[in-house]
């Protein structure tokens, strides 16, 4: 796999505090990468790092294999940011032709309406929109220059829920096309669905790395339920080497393990009563609350 992102040792401190405290890490090509944390933790200055808008204090930053502020890498990446500013008086049309001049071979006006869905709003006043067609718009300025690399700061933020299905579904297929795609989101269940890879950061530092269901069976463990015989008890359960919790509803019981193939092994093993048997990881949102709250995040 070819790296597009790399950051190695990565600080940056304002004053005497890190933001980001010697992060390393690398994305390659192709991939969809969520960074999640909760507020302050250090992604929205690491993703400004990445984009060159911010210079680290020590460690070093590539982007395609080059600073992030050469000229050229420039011309290959896109950002969406949370904020969206509209320059008075120019249509949504305008606006993005506007963006469109900046770059050397940028996507047709047509298609970048199209894939934003604001191609009956062409003629609109541009600050006429509504939070979410704003957001939208937003998407087709980022896409503007046909990016190899895409950042996305939030995007579904004020969007409907039409407009969020319609928005990761031109998003996958982007991935699918072999653009890189780095998201930030408070919207874990979006994470969970479009992501290849989650990496968690908390109080500047990667507290996790992996895939959703890394993350989730690492962080929160795995889940083993059955429809349980009478004569199994929770006293019988919780005494099975590897059961970190029994949870009943009616005659289904519930089973939490780090290592669920030992556990189910163990099970068939004592010919328990059981039927019906389910094996899950725990959700993201709480993998991603259990990991924030750990005090102890390593790099």
């Amino acid at each position: 796999m070819t790296a597009v992102i790399e950051l190695k040792q990565v600080n940056k401190a304002y004053g005497g505090k890190k933001a980001v405290d010697n992060v390393t890490l690398t994305i390659e090509k192709g991939s969809v990468v969520a960074l999640l944390g909760p507020n302050g933790a250090g992604k929205t200055t690491t993703v400004s790092m990445i984009l060159g808008l911010q210079q680290p204090t020590s460690g070093t930053v590539k982007l395609l294999g080059q600073d992030p502020r050469d000229m050229q890498v420039r011309q290959r990446i896109g950002a969406m940011l949370q904020e969206v500013s509209v320059v008075d008086g120019l249509k949504v049309g305008e606006t993005i032709e506007l963006f469109r001049s900046y770059y050397e071979r940028p996507l047709p006006l047509e298609r970048l309406l199209k894939i934003a869905n604001l191609t009956q709003e062409k003629d609109k006043m541009a600050v006429s929109l509504s939070g979410g067609q704003q957001r939208r718009l937003g998407f087709a300025l980022a896409l503007a220059g046909d990016p190899d690399i895409l950042f996305l700061d939030e995007p579904t933020v004020g969007m409907d829920v039409t407009s969020r299905q319609l928005f990761w579904e031109t998003v996958r297929a982007m991935a699918v096309g072999g653009r890189t795609i780095v998201l930030t989101t408070h919207y874990l269940e979006e994470a969970d669905s479009i992501a290849d890879r989650i990496i968690v950061v908390n109080q500047g530092k990667v507290a996790a790395d992996g895939t959703p269901s890394q993350i989730k069976a690492e962080t929160t463990g795995r889940i083993i339920s059955f429809t349980a015989g009478a004569a199994l008890t929770t006293e019988i359960l919780q005494a099975i080497p590897g059961v970190t919790g029994v949870e009943w509803n009616g005659g289904r019981v519930k089973l939490t393990s780090l290592d669920t193939d030992r556990l189910i092994a163990e099970l068939i093993r004592r010919q328990l009563p059981m039927r019906d048997i389910e094996i899950q990881s725990g959700g993201l949102e709480e993998a991603f609350r259990m990991l924030v709250e750990t005090k102890g995040a390593v790099s």
